[in-house]
């Protein structure tokens, strides 16, 4: 049980630390070719997929990929939401968070499965 926490929790960090990055990576690409402020959503929606996605197969090992995974990827959208809502000082709430969390959940137990028949590979 201690390990499947400490797995959800290493994978949720890597999630979020990923999304920063590649966030503010993207701010200094937006800021330097002036780019228009309607691709910002989408594209940060992209990174928390591919974030959720890197965390899921680095950090999800053993059995019961799906549902680790699945907990992670909520985890990691609402780590990431507060994250970004303390940055920005915003914090709203709408019915899109819950499509995200879905989201999240789907992409964190896909990722959940890879990593476990990855790691159980080796």
């Amino acid at each position: 049980m201690r390990e499947n926490i400490f797995q959800i929790l290493k994978a949720t960090l890597a999630a979020a630390i990923f999304s920063l990055v590649c966030v503010l990576i993207f701010s200094f690409i937006i800021g330097v070719f002036s780019l228009s402020t309607d691709i910002i959503k989408p594209v940060n929606q992209v990174f928390k997929i591919i974030a959720i996605a890197v965390g899921g197969v680095l950090f999800i090992r053993g059995g019961r990929g799906l549902i680790k995974g699945a907990i992670y990827g909520v985890c990691a959208v609402v780590i990431t939401y507060l994250l970004f809502a303390i940055i920005s000082s915003s914090f709203a709430v709408s019915w899109l968070f819950a499509l995200e969390i879905a989201l999240g959940a789907v992409a964190g137990g896909i990722s959940g499965i890879i990593g476990v028949n990855i790691k159980g590979k080796r």
